[in-house]
């Protein structure tokens, strides 16, 4: 028998790699496949949206409309399966639009097509039995929306398990936290701090996804089928909770804490926030529900009960949980844990020593401390303010201020009369409305009907008309020009009083002098360079990470 010719040998071994690279691929697929769950779908055939006027649509008894402030107000009603289908038809437009800003936003962050594609298999395979940690109606109501997510974005994936896995971006952002996706504030009091001895709670929410992805946000009102009607504040296709309240006065909100990176798929934070609202009346059965379940990145959960005129954290990690209670009347909470379960582990050590999260902390008690007695207007003022201790300037958009520019939104609580405040764009400057939860959800509320209450709103910050803010956007455009310089080293035209300029936009903040710096090490003028970076070392610099990184510029110059 004639031995076989190299080439026949060759042609032979590359058909067997090419075979078991396609079943690893096939093996891949079957393992990252996720399963929508069964429900009825001839029930989302036979509805349709019907628009009344310009941007307002009604599907059955349920609702979306865009009130004058360019806030979308949706009112949904059902089981878990139609409260997702009502939502994805009336927010179809809403939905597509956010997964553009969300989808375009990742690509602007991570350039590497690449790379790109690798983080995507990572999440996809980390994620890969992230249904089983949703309950059964919450992957239903998911699924409903799905049904109407664009196929535009196809390429990522079936559109239910995109919708799924984005559920997680909150978390995953967490993860992230060097890339200054999370840094929320949330402010809790009553008794004597309160004008009438009510709750009053205040947050801002600083997930930072850009101005587009916040330009769209939904306040939805949920009557499901099952548990207490709520609120939450929203965007299309999220039906996860990050700040809501239900209708026996239960208010819960969303701060990151430092986590681990994790290794696999747990609950979502947003979907257990959810639980939590949609099923419980007191602290006690919110910390049962979070006791159930197992997340994938650590937590904290405001809570603020009407019923027992009290606000708590519930600090949830990996690997445990605790309930924060500081008595007295005040609980402020940024970003670290402050139980003595949690208060001297490593990451809480690590995240306190090299973030803003405790700074800003320290700010917001100064700000509490200014007033023994609180109210909705004084809460606004301090969820605006842009100044650093001892009302220090320290540039608009650090991280260390309790206002960072960057909110997709704020909002205050008075669980005890069902009402929140919530703000109108930009971020938490524009007008915050009230809305009353006994008003909204009684029988005879129509589309048709103002849902906010006139005569209670808080108007629009004075900034939004300054000449400091048209300043802070000229600087954020600026900004994004330069690093497109820096990155692709073209700063040689960049002229001298071009920078002078631009540090006159932002002149208190740090990073506008760090990234002038880059551009004259980049030209050569080391000295100036030196002079920049020095300037920059010498502000208020919100975390480890930044210093580092003017600092290894530093030493790149010599």
């Amino acid at each position: 028998m004639d031995r076989p010719t190299i080439k026949t040998g060759l042609l032979k071994w590359t058909a067997i790699v090419l075979v078991a690279i396609s079943i690893l691929v096939l093996l891949f697929r079957m393992a990252i496949t996720i399963e929508p769950p069964k429900v009825d779908e001839g029930y989302a055939r036979n509805l349709k949206r019907v628009e009344l006027g310009n941007d307002m649509y009604t599907c059955e008894e349920s609702w979306l409309k865009k009130n004058e402030f360019g806030l979308w107000e949706m009112y949904l009603q059902g089981s878990a399966f139609e409260l997702g289908v009502k939502n994805g038809i009336l927010a179809v437009d809403l939905i597509k639009t956010q997964e553009e800003v969300f989808v375009n936003k990742l690509q602007e962050m991570v350039p590497s097509d690449f790379y790109l594609r690798f983080l995507k298999q990572v999440v996809v395979w980390m994620n890969r039995k992230l249904d089983d940690y949703i309950p059964i109606e919450y992957q239903k109501e998911i699924y409903g929306v799905a049904l109407y997510a664009s196929d535009t974005f196809s390429f990522i994936g079936p559109s239910y398990q995109r919708i799924l896995n984005y559920h997680t971006a909150h978390d995953i952002g967490h993860a992230l936290q060097n890339m200054n996706l999370v840094a929320c504030t949330a402010i809790g009091i009553h008794g004597s701090r309160t004008e009438d001895g009510r709750l009053l709670v205040g947050r801002n929410f600083d997930f930072s996804m850009g101005d587009d992805f916040a330009r769209n946000k939904i306040i939805a009102f949920y009557h499901p089928e099952k548990g207490y009607k709520f609120a939450s504040i929203t965007w299309g296709g999220m039906i996860g909770v990050v700040s809501g309240m239900n209708d026996q006065g239960l208010v819960l909100t969303l701060n990151a804490a430092k986590s681990g990176i994790p290794k696999s798929a747990k609950t979502p934070t947003s979907i257990l926030a959810r639980q939590i609202l949609q099923y419980a009346s007191n602290i006690q059965e919110a910390y049962e529900i979070a006791g159930q379940v197992e997340i994938f990145v650590a937590e904290s959960f405001l809570v603020s009960s009407a019923k027992e005129n009290k606000t708590v954290v519930i600090e949830k990690s990996q690997n445990g949980m605790a309930l924060y209670d500081p008595g007295g009347e005040t609980l402020i909470l940024t970003n670290h844990f402050q139980s003595d379960y949690f208060r001297n582990s490593e990451l809480t050590l690590k995240n306190k020593a090299e973030g803003a999260s405790v700074y800003r902390w320290e700010r917001t008690k100064e700000l509490l401390d200014k007033k023994p007695v609180h109210d909705v207007a004084s809460f606004a003022e301090i969820l605006r303010d842009q100044r650093g201790l001892a009302d220090k300037s320290i540039g608009m958009g650090n991280e260390k201020a309790v206002n960072q520019l960057i909110a997709h939104h704020s909002v205050i609580f008075e669980p005890g009369e069902l009402r929140m405040w919530i703000s109108a764009n930009p971020y938490q400057l524009g007008t915050y409305l009230c809305y009353d939860l006994n008003r909204v959800f009684s029988d005879s509320t129509e589309v048709s009907d103002q849902l906010f209450c006139n005569g209670e709103s808080i108007a629009e910050d004075p900034f939004l008309f300054s000449e400091d803010y048209q300043k802070f956007n000229r600087y954020r455009q600026e900004t994004k020009k330069i690093k497109a310089m820096i990155g692709q080293k073209e700063v040689s035209e960049v002229p001298e009083n071009f920078l002078d300029d631009y540090l006159l936009l932002n002149p208190h903040f740090y990073y506008p002098y760090f990234l002038a710096g880059e551009v004259c090490r980049l030209q050569g003028n080391r000295q100036r360079a030196e002079t920049l970076y020095n300037r920059s070392l010498s502000l208020e610099i919100p975390r480890k990470v930044d210093r580092e990184q003017v600092e290894e510029a530093m030493k790149r110059l010599k």
